[in-house]
């Protein structure tokens, strides 16, 4: 089987698993939505640290010793996923105040597991089949335009989630920023940013990441808006789960 074929039975695999997600709304149990009904837990921060970390390290690993050399695209490349992952695996657990929170072991390991595909799948496409170099068109700029914006978004969301739990032992409703308009603008920036990243990679296994961000994302913001309204009479009711004015 081809890599491509290989990718697009992983893009396969993502459209069933949204369409489960959506069809069941089953609420994955951590952070908000914790369980202990999914088997033995294990602390948050640390369960996050290690579910992530093979995405930091894979990708760059296997873009550096492939068997391309090096060129400006592929040094773009490299350095805005570690500079994400940087932020999600070292710089985002340090600063999480969950209050001895626990997730499943079965979710770190099936995000491990996740991350280990995605990487791989992003790496090998870097180190050993990636040709072009940088082609500043406009697809490139909207793409780079679209990964700043929806880092953007993400840390400034996550930056203010953070600040309701100091702030206050219970959850509180966020107001502010793009919290105006959805009630998971992290998602949402997430999202962003991976497609500008495919825009700016332009190759089969980063589309296959933006998909796969949006499949995982979007049912997980639908359960959060769903917790909100079900937990906060006052909750707005005008704003949305994920995508302004639409979802």
């Amino acid at each position: 089987m081809s890599f491509d074929k290989y990718i697009l039975l992983w893009i396969i695999i993502g459209l069933l698993t949204f369409s489960y997600l959506i069809v069941s709304k089953v609420r994955a149990p951590y952070g908000r939505h914790s369980s202990d009904g999914w088997g033995f837990m294990i602390n948050n921060s640390w369960g996050w640290f290690w579910m992530e970390l093979p995405a930091l390290l894979l990708m760059p690993l296997i873009s550096i010793f492939g068997k391309n050399e090096l060129n400006s695209l592929s040094i773009l490349l490299i350095s805005l996923w570690f500079i994400h992952y940087f932020n999600r695996v070292i710089i985002f657990p340090l600063r999480i105040k969950t209050k001895n929170k626990k997730m499943p072991i079965s979710i770190a390991i099936s995000a491990f597991v996740f991350n280990c595909i995605n990487g791989l799948f992003n790496g090998i496409y870097v180190g050993y089949f990636l040709e072009s170099d940088i082609n500043i068109n406009t697809i490139f700029i909207i793409g780079v335009f679209l990964f700043i914006a929806g880092m953007l978004i993400n840390i400034q969301s996550d930056n203010k989630l953070i600040s309701l739990r100091k702030d206050s032992n219970g959850y509180k409703i966020p107001n502010g920023g793009m919290f105006r308009l959805i009630s998971c603008p992290n998602h949402f920036g997430e999202i962003i940013e991976w497609i500008g990243y495919f825009f700016i990679a332009f190759n089969f296994a980063a589309l296959s990441f933006a998909l796969w961000t949006f499949f995982n994302l979007v049912p997980r913001a639908l359960n959060h808006h769903e917790w909100y309204n079900e937990y906060f009479d006052n909750y707005p009711k005008k704003r949305k789960a994920v995508l302004p004015y639409l979802l």
